[in-house]
């Protein structure tokens, strides 16, 4: 089974996320922050993982950024989900590492349709 990780602060974000994510099939965690995120993907790497930029402890950006940079980090597909929605940090998101950027508020079919594109599932 393909797994997911979810990364936002929001309990409610986690939540919806997890939600949309299983429907399609996939095993979900949860993380609070990049961290706590970091240290699931060293326990186990995720097929993909669902970010959220403002965090804190550690921001989304950090994550990736020290994602992309340990053994195995450069396989997960990697989906902005925030609310930071200027060109610059779209462009900052993608130079950094993420595969996708999605904008809050989000549902089901925009989930869908970019794990689609990406062929996660």
């Amino acid at each position: 089974m393909k797994s997911c990780l979810v990364v936002d602060d929001s309990k409610v974000v986690r939540h919806v996320a997890r939600r949309i994510v299983e429907e399609l099939g996939f095993e979900v965690e949860e993380a609070e922050d990049g961290q706590v995120a970091l240290d699931c993907c060293l326990r186990r790497m995720p097929h993909v993982v669902l970010l959220d930029w403002n965090m804190p402890v550690m921001n989304g950006l950090d994550f990736l950024l020290k994602l992309r940079e340990t053994e195995g980090g450069d396989a997960p597909f990697v989906v902005f989900l925030t609310t930071e929605n200027t060109m610059p940090k779209i462009q900052e998101a993608i130079g950094a590492g993420a595969n996708e950027y999605i904008m809050k508020p989000f549902d089901s079919e925009i989930v869908a349709d970019k794990f689609k594109l990406a062929g996660v599932f």
